[in-house]
């Protein structure tokens, strides 16, 4: 534990790892997160990368994150081989289905025509072709091509200047919902997220379920930005997808924009992951390119608590080596945080009086340097706890101790955070001794060292912490 970055690492599912002893290599070099993306594969195969995560022997808490499609407008079918056009031709893009030849083309969404407008923009096959729309009629759009290429069919469309009146949640997205609730997924991500609403109703639905799954929103859009402390207020956590928005908004605003998603995250005490492209080129090769190497140490650097792999993990050629390569980044990276003694601010949540246990997070931060602890031990029955000393970026591993396994999982994503089962004491009390065999038993410290223990009576209730200490491993009674 005290070797394992606390930056967390997510990876995706996919033909590459799915087999059980390649992803058990995945597993041995570190990973908190799993993630499954409802946009590609079938119910089985689904099913059977879930099965292959949770089947790992001994392996530490793992968290499964389910990846809903979201509102993803395609074109429609296009002629045999596509269709090619070049700078100053003009298509049409009609309401109804349509074989696109001749220019004439369609989408899978009938009421693009009523909401793009004149002079906006439309982007195909993630901006590779690129037009305006000169003329709206009832039925149709006509748009003139800005930058060409081959149009072929089922490409997706961003409409990043459009207001969309389309649901940010899917009839086949409400589906995979249920599918996530019925099999007992951790996290839920959302995508084409747009305002807090969003999020709400998804929450609606999933309290009416009795569904436990936390929220994780993914911060895409040019709306989200715009709204981005409603919908980091509403959810669990959030995700900087460096995709559609490097599509939706200029792309050279997309390391500003992360900073202020992560910077949002971090004042509101919500986990925040950075994902798209991390380690892009180890799709194809063993080894990471210095940029990448530096994109990745830079997000940990803006203060990501996780860091998330795509293609290199689900149909790349070196799985392995890429998470790997992603740890031993963010464990160099971590090291210099500490040996330049860089600081981040406390969220603000220690200043709302009525957040006690960000508080105690804190002051248990200062306790721990002034004692120069070996590592701080939370007893966090749902995991809150463990959110806000996470988000304190404490320099010592933190410990986090509670009954509730799936509580357990989610506190795989938390930087910083060590999640692990623990029977309850007998007696409040009684809790440093057994934090004392416990740290001593797996050789996380040894005696004489200096722990912080966070707590609260009774132990085993939510929201109970309400209590800091100090003990010294192999002291009974300190």
């Amino acid at each position: 534990m005290i070797n394992t970055p606390r930056t967390k690492t997510v990876i995706t599912m996919g033909p590459a790892c799915a087999e059980p002893a390649v992803f058990a290599r995945l597993v041995k070099e570190g990973v908190s997160v799993v993630r499954l993306n409802f946009s590609h594969g079938d119910l089985a195969q689904r099913q059977m990368f879930l099965e292959t995560a949770r089947s790992v022997p001994d392996a530490p808490p793992i968290a499964i994150l389910g990846d809903v499609c979201g509102p993803k407008i395609r074109l429609g079918k296009v002629m045999d081989g596509g269709m090619r056009v070049a700078v100053g031709d003009e298509i049409t893009i009609l309401r109804e289905p349509v074989l696109g030849k001749d220019n004439v083309v369609s989408s899978n969404y009938p009421c693009l025509v009523d909401d793009v407008q004149v002079d906006q923009r439309i982007l195909i096959d993630d901006g590779m072709i690129r037009c305006v729309v000169t003329e709206k009629k009832p039925d149709a759009l006509r748009c003139r091509i800005t930058t060409g290429g081959l149009i072929q069919s089922n490409k997706g469309l961003n409409l990043p200047h459009t207001r969309l009146s389309i649901p940010s949640i899917t009839e086949k997205d409400w589906k995979d919902i249920d599918w996530a609730i019925a099999n007992k997924l951790d996290y839920l991500a959302l995508s084409f997220v747009r305002t807090s609403e969003d999020v709400q109703s998804v929450r609606r639905y999933l309290d009416r379920r009795h569904s436990e799954m936390d929220i994780i929103s993914k911060i895409e859009m040019p709306q989200a930005v715009d709204e981005i402390s409603a919908i980091v207020e509403v959810s669990d956590g959030v995700l900087v997808a460096r995709g559609d928005m490097g599509v939706e908004m200029e792309l050279t605003a997309v390391p500003f924009i992360q900073k202020g998603i992560i910077s949002a995250a971090h004042e509101a005490g919500k986990p925040v992951i950075v994902a798209t492209q991390m380690l892009q080129s180890m799709i194809d090769s063993p080894t990471p390119t210095r940029a990448e190497v530096s994109d990745v140490a830079n997000a940990i650097l803006d203060g990501a608590d996780a860091v998330m792999l795509s293609g290199e993990t689900a149909v790349g050629k070196y799985p392995q080596e890429a998470v790997a390569a992603l740890n031993d980044i963010a464990r160099k990276t971590e090291q210099y945080i500490v040996t330049k003694g860089i600081e981040t601010r406390p969220p603000r949540l220690l200043q709302m009086s009525y957040h006690r246990t960000a508080a105690i997070a804190h002051g248990a931060l200062a306790i721990a340097k002034d004692v120069n602890a070996r590592l701080v031990v939370v007893w966090s029955q749902a995991g809150g706890s463990a959110r806000y000393l996470s988000k304190n970026r404490f320099p010592v591993p933190i410990l986090a101790l509670s009954t509730d396994p799936a509580a357990v999982r989610r506190m795989s994503l938390y930087f910083g955070v060590t999640p692990m089962c623990a029977e309850i004491p007998r007696h409040f009390d009684d809790l440093p001794a057994v934090v004392d065999d416990l740290l001593r038993r797996m050789g996380w410290a040894q005696t004489g060292d200096r722990v912080v223990i966070a707590a609260g009576a009774p132990l085993g209730t939510a929201g109970a912490t309400n209590s800091l200490g100090v003990h010294t491993v192999g002291a009974r009674g300190s």
